[in-house]
């Protein structure tokens, strides 16, 4: 595997991270620098760390993990937009899910890391030592993650009371698209 082919993998299992960290952005009030570099973090560190488990995982698991991650990564997301979306449908704006506690924050760094799992399992398949490739994972997680958080804060300036509405549908959307992923 080329750095090229590793970074690119980064970036793909960095997307939803992404737009998770938009989401946040969007929908909190106050995001300082420590809740921006705690989210990306926790997106980096669970990035980087399923592939390794995967890997070490190997062939034992792949049928159990590949039968219902998706599943799993698309319940976990959609909890998370549902109750967003309940939550913007209270007089207080969108500032009351908070994404920067742990419980949250830990949920949505699973959910969107799930599919690294496979990642790691595809990578012992092509005969490839796992520790490289999960730091590249984990570093490019991180950077996208801060740079989603930074877009999803300048946009929720302009979208105002219903970016918790827009951040909860996105959540259950990203949700879905895993889970159409997954099944096909």
């Amino acid at each position: 595997m080329s750095l090229i082919e590793i970074f690119l993998l980064g970036l793909a299992l960095s997307a939803d991270a992404f737009a998770v960290s938009i989401a946040a952005g969007i929908c909190s009030k106050e995001v300082r620098a420590f809740d921006k570099l705690k989210m990306s973090a926790f997106f980096g560190f669970f990035q980087g760390i399923m592939p390794v488990i995967g890997w070490f995982a190997g062939f034992l698991f792949l049928a159990y993990i590949k039968a219902f991650d998706h599943w799993i990564a698309m319940g976990l997301l959609s909890f998370i937009g549902i109750k967003m979306i309940i939550e913007s449908r209270k007089p207080d704006d969108c500032k009351t899910f908070c994404y920067f506690d742990l419980r949250p924050l830990l949920v949505m760094a699973v959910a969107t890391s799930i599919d690294a799992l496979a990642a790691g399992l595809s990578i012992l398949i092509l005969d490839v030592e796992i520790y490289y490739p999960a730091v590249l994972i984990a570093v490019t997680t991180f950077v996208i993650s801060l740079v989603g958080v930074n877009i999803g804060k300048r946009a929720g300036r302009r979208l105002g009371q219903s970016a918790e509405l827009v951040g909860g549908i996105v959540l259950i959307l990203i949700g879905l698209k895993i889970l159409a992923d997954g099944l096909m």
